[in-house]
């Protein structure tokens, strides 16, 4: 059976953690980056925005989700929209044999590739998340799926 991905936003001294889960580790990602969206505005409009595709590629698992939500709050500041209803295209993850496309690269290349509708700031009260840290950050393989932990900078 598959369940929805999921997040809840968490206190975090002077800061904002989510956690997420999803059946997959595509699904947490995504979830992730929905709780970054919802950090930052408690309820975004359903309607308006472009969608937008973005890549980011790493060298670990934590590594390649944290240069993700960066390139997320990167594109927010520059394209002066909120990145909503986030959807992973493609993930890569060698080692992480759910993933698509593991094992079919050997140079152990960590990439994604995604896609997000773009909220503009200027319909929105949205609070400022100033950066995605390492602190805290964990992302772990469950029973039934997969758990992720992340602490933003506000």
């Amino acid at each position: 059976m598959t369940t929805e991905p999921r997040f809840e936003l968490r206190d975090h001294t002077a800061d904002i953690g989510v956690w997420a889960s999803a059946d997959d580790l595509a699904g947490l990602f995504a979830a992730v980056a929905d709780g970054l969206a919802a950090a930052s505005c408690e309820t975004p409009e359903r309607s308006g925005g472009e969608r937008f595709s973005l890549a980011v590629t790493a060298e670990s698992l934590e590594a390649l989700l944290f240069e993700y939500l960066d390139e997320l709050i990167y594109l927010r500041d520059v394209r002066l929209e909120l990145p909503v209803e986030n959807e992973i295209v493609e993930l890569v993850a060698p080692g992480c044999e759910e993933t698509e496309g593991a094992g079919e690269h050997t140079d152990e290349e960590f990439r994604l590739e995604a896609t997000a509708r773009g909220l503009p700031l200027d319909a929105i009260d949205a609070r400022e998340i100033k950066a995605v840290t390492y602190s805290e950050m964990r992302i772990e393989r469950v029973e039934d799926g997969w758990e992720g932990y992340v602490v933003f900078d506000v």
